[in-house]
């Protein structure tokens, strides 16, 4: 069918004709005489879609981003209702570096542009939330991403082709009929369907993203709040000092974020109706299960909770229902309410994507989530990849996977898979002599934002090189992806690897927990494995995991069970780099990995060494044997001079045309064998 003639259909009002029909037009066309083609689609300019637009921009990639708004960060312009965002804006943090900082900068994307740092946008602690559309604004422009605005993609389905990447395309129908052709779909529409619960007067709450913000709405009222995260809390907070008190009903205790240190749980700004309840001042927090109950409204347009099988037991008036208080006069919500309001969160909306995509097909967060593997991959669609708060099911509760901070890391892992699979760039990597391993892994655990913010989740991983005399160095990979790395990375991983991962303690975090408990902090060396706070922990493999070791790895365990572990000791200051405390234990577990010395050594030691020790250390090695001879040093000349040996005997000091080699090409062989002395060995 011409595209003039599949226009005409698509259009209004034949639409849902288009819907019907697209699976069986599409399958007989051509990719060359059908939709438009791009390699790229990405769904949602929100923070997770013009992230990856900039990585695909930068590698110089065909794509376009497809939003249903005319700006980007439609969602922040609406929510939170209160504007207030709870990711935090550090500005100050006493250090120059940028990725340093950006550990405490919550809301910027990443970019090659210093401008657009979030600190430019607002001086606020927790910023708000216009601040955050005039940012998305800002970098979609600055940087020139481009971004389909007023388009909304109505349908998604598949288009089965052998030619393809994947062995089928991706075809999105617009609100305008039109169909766009990619190789590869990149969802990052967010959670944007409120959470609902089905019980006997439902009809009567109002819900979250439609409630009134106005506190001179709720004078002197009665407010019941069904759900207990950020959204309820926030809600609350708006009216706590204009209700006559507020009580809060939901399935599950609540979750403290300073508690459970996961940043999605209840924050401290929100928090205000635990004091009034825990201090008596009316106001309260109950737990039950919402489909157990029912709500019904008197004639007086008050609403009462009860229990639903109240309901079921016949035809019955508002004024005739029997309620809890009946039986139990001390019925907690034996009071009547004047609003009810839903703050149950959000789900991902299904509705547009064709079921021949297999998005959804049950599990833990099947409501929720999208089913997706630890690289973020659909489970049940090969090229389609799931980004930002959409993709939060890989670490749920677990790491900042869900939120700015975390995701753009995460965005930046799926670029990079990406990359190598369909354009064989490998993952990029440095290479180092092993004798750099130490500093390597101090310089990460210590500046680090990826690794530091999505603990647990993405890692950086050393592979040894032949004869462990170097080291490849990847940063921030999925860690449940192990077992596949050389195929995701394209890097060989043969001869050993060290993964270097963030964690808490196991049993530090949790709702039953007192996490002030006294000496919860760890100080000595010794103890380092039971340390608390967040720390580096440094797995050794001889080889590579399998699938099956990091499926069924220990429970609580984020990796599989390694050759050797070594924790680092927790810091207060989160600052390993004390000698003692930090770098000498790490040097040492690693020698013992190695087997070989990692220490630095001035130039008059390695050259003792090369007389009296067959194996030099990796240090000496790679310089003095490989470059200019010795460094210039006083001793040494003094002991020439003893000793009686030429003046140009040896090259001391002294840079070497030959690179250190002899007359033919052989080894630089020093004078007659000097006595070790003792002392002469200093460590750098």
């Amino acid at each position: 069918m011409g595209l003039l003639a599949a226009t005409l259909l698509w259009g209004p009002p034949g639409l849902l004709l288009t819907f019907a029909l697209h699976p069986a037009l599409c399958s007989s066309a051509a990719p060359t005489s059908g939709p438009p083609h791009r390699d790229y689609c990405v769904l949602g300019a929100g923070p997770a879609g013009l992230q990856m637009a900039y990585f695909l921009q930068r590698a110089g990639r065909d794509y376009a981003v497809f939003e249903r708004a005319p700006r980007p960060g439609s969602f922040f312009s609406r929510y939170p209702r209160h504007r207030k965002l709870i990711s935090i804006n550090k500005r100050h943090t006493g250090k120059a570096n940028a990725e340093f900082n950006l550990r405490h900068d919550w809301n910027s994307l990443l970019s090659h542009d210093p401008r657009l740092l979030f600190r430019h946008y607002s001086s606020a602690y927790f910023p708000d939330a216009s601040d955050m559309v005039r940012y998305l604004g800002d970098f979609a422009d600055r940087l020139g991403l481009h971004v389909l605005y007023n388009t909304t993609i109505a349908h998604v389905t598949l288009n089965k082709d052998r030619q393809a990447w994947n062995g089928h395309y991706f075809i999105l129908i617009d609100q305008m009929g039109h169909a766009h052709q990619c190789s590869v779909l990149l969802v990052a529409t967010g959670l944007s369907v409120p959470n609902q619960v089905d019980f006997p007067g439902y009809e009567h709450v109002e819900g979250y993203e439609s409630v009134s913000v106005d506190p001179k709405d709720f004078e002197g009222q009665n407010v019941l709040i069904l759900g207990r995260g950020n959204s309820a809390f926030e809600t609350a907070e708006n009216i706590l000092g204009v209700t006559n008190f507020i009580h809060m009903l939901s399935r599950s205790r609540v979750r403290l974020s300073w508690a459970t240190h996961y940043v999605g749980d209840l924050r401290a700004i929100n928090n205000g109706l635990l004091d009034t309840y825990q201090l008596k001042s009316l106001d309260g927090l109950l737990e039950s299960d919402l489909t157990d109950l029912a709500i019904v409204k008197d004639h007086e347009g008050k609403f009462h909770v009860t229990l639903k099988f109240f309901l079921e037991e016949g035809n019955q008036t508002a004024d005739t229902i029997t309620l809890p208080q009946d039986d139990n006069d001390n019925f907690a919500m034996r009071v009547a309410y004047d609003r009810v309001i839903r703050c149950l969160g959000w789900n991902f909306d299904f509705s547009i994507f064709n079921k021949s995509l297999r998005l959804s097909s049950g599990g833990e967060f099947s409501k929720k989530y999208p089913l997706i593997k630890a690289s973020y991959e659909s489970k049940g669609s090969r090229g389609l990849f799931v980004l930002g708060t959409a993709s939060h099911s890989v670490d749920y509760r677990k790491s900042a996977g869900g939120f700015i901070h975390g995701f753009r890391y995460t965005v930046r892992a799926v670029h990079r898979l990406l990359e190598h699979r369909h354009h064989s760039v490998a993952w990029p990597s440095t290479e180092h002599p092993v004798s750099q391993l130490t500093s390597s892994i101090v310089r990460r655990v210590n500046e680090a934002s990826g690794l530091y913010q999505m603990f647990g989740v993405l890692a950086d991983v050393a592979l040894l090189k032949e004869n462990a005399t170097a080291f490849e160095y990847l940063e921030e990979f999925p860690v449940q992806m192990l077992a596949q790395l050389e195929s995701i990375t394209g890097r060989r991983a043969g001869r050993g690897l060290f993964v270097i991962n963030m964690e808490y303690g196991r049993d530090f975090s949790g709702p039953d927990k007192d996490v002030f408990f006294y000496d919860r902090s760890v100080g000595h060396t010794g103890d380092a494995w039971q340390s608390n706070f967040l720390h580096p922990v440094i797995y050794y493999y001889k080889g590579l995991p399998t699938e099956q070791e990091v499926r069924f790895r220990p429970a609580n365990w984020a990796l599989p069970r390694p050759t050797a572990i070594h924790h680092i000791v927790e810091d207060f200051l989160t600052d390993w780099t004390a000698p003692v405390g930090h770098i000498l234990p790490l040097r040492r577990f690693l020698e013992n990995c190695l087997d070989t010395d990692l220490r630095s050594f001035y130039a008059e030691s390695c050259f003792l060494f090369a007389l009296t020790h067959q194996k030099l250390p990796p240090f000496c090695q790679e310089g003095y044997l490989r470059t200019q001879g010795l460094m210039g040093a006083e001793n040494l000349r003094r002991r020439r001079v003893e000793r009686g040996l030429p003046r140009g005997h040896a090259s001391v000091g002294r840079h070497r045309e030959d690179g250190g080699q002899g007359p033919k090409g052989g080894p630089l062989v020093p004078g007659p064998p000097l006595q070790p002395l003792g002392g002469n060995k200093e460590e750098l």
